[in-house]
């Protein structure tokens, strides 16, 4: 039984966690735009700047990509994630099977690599007066002559 015990806590520590071992918790993934130059961010931190390839932790949660770009509308993506095959390595071992759950190994990123279309934004342009009259003329419009209106014209 003595000879049996010692090769049974070194397979069990050998075979502990394989997914984190052997594949990281990490993945490369480059995002590319169009138009380029957008920030990629993640839970609010910024990345990179497209064209770019960036490291970005796995997790068994949803991770929401931001991509936003001054005059284009902002996108959030979702990764495509699958399961991690490497994880099966753990068999019956419910300590490689947490370690790898809570480092997040036991997922992966399904596409390395995405390219976003960036639409422009679909927002129209408002006209907000400035401190000064500066750009602002006062006009008067007579209607049936017993009216008068005051409008500020923008003459931008």
């Amino acid at each position: 039984m003595k000879k049996l015990t010692i090769p049974l806590i070194l397979l069990c520590i050998l075979m502990n966690s394989c997914a984190t071992i052997f594949t990281g918790t990490h993945d490369t993934i480059s995002f590319k735009t169009t138009p380029p130059g957008a920030t990629v961010s993640k839970d609010g931190v910024d990345l990179c700047k497209t064209p770019c390839t960036t490291s970005i932790k796995r997790s068994l949660n949803d991770t929401q990509i931001e991509l936003k770009s001054d005059g284009y509308d902002t996108k959030l993506i979702t990764l495509d994630k699958e399961f991690n095959v490497i994880s099966v390595i753990n068999l019956g071992n419910l300590l490689g099977w947490g370690v790898d759950a809570l480092s997040g190994a036991v997922m992966k990123y399904d596409k390395k690599s995405y390219d976003i279309q960036l639409t422009r934004n679909g927002k129209t342009s408002q006209i907000i007066p400035g401190n000064s009259t500066d750009s602002l003329a006062i006009a008067r419009i007579n209607i049936n002559d017993s009216l008068t209106k005051k409008l500020a014209i923008n003459q931008r």
